[in-house]
């Protein structure tokens, strides 16, 4: 038996919204009313139920956690982040793993220079640095 739920899990469609909203924001760690304000700014877009009830799927909950670590780890504002899902698409390149990647490597070179990773963020290396030459690249 506990092997036909894992099979149901492994074979989950990503894109089907199974979440209300309150259960999604415990998931990513915010208020609902956080996925609200994204929903007006237009950066996620749940299905409706036919009573108008939200529903998230697995992929935006992937979406706000990109959102949350944009915002939080690299200091990009919501109109930011806007703008790099929409270059992103335009593109059709994955600028905000390169974003991930470039930071992650930042917190791993400072590991390696002895700096305690609890005490190392973003501010160490400017957000505008990072995305900018992203954003440069792409835009060519």
């Amino acid at each position: 038996m506990a092997e036909q739920r894992t099979d149901e899990r492994v074979g989950r469609d990503p894109t089907r919204p199974v979440y209300v909203i309150s259960v999604a924001a415990e998931l990513v760690r915010v208020h609902p009313r956080t996925l609200r304000i994204y929903e007006l700014e237009g950066l996620i877009c749940p299905a409706r139920t036919r009573t108008n009830i939200r529903l998230y799927s697995e992929n935006d909950i992937r979406r706000v956690l990109w959102i949350r670590h944009l915002t939080r780890n690299l200091g990009v504002n919501l109109a930011g982040v806007r703008v790099l899902f929409a270059l992103e698409e335009r593109l059709g390149m994955r600028i905000l793993e390169t974003l991930y990647e470039d930071n992650m490597n930042a917190v791993q070179a400072a590991q390696n220079e002895g700096q305690d990773p609890d005490t190392f963020n973003s501010e160490d290396q400017p957000a505008e640095t990072l995305t900018g030459r992203e954003l440069s690249q792409g835009a060519k």
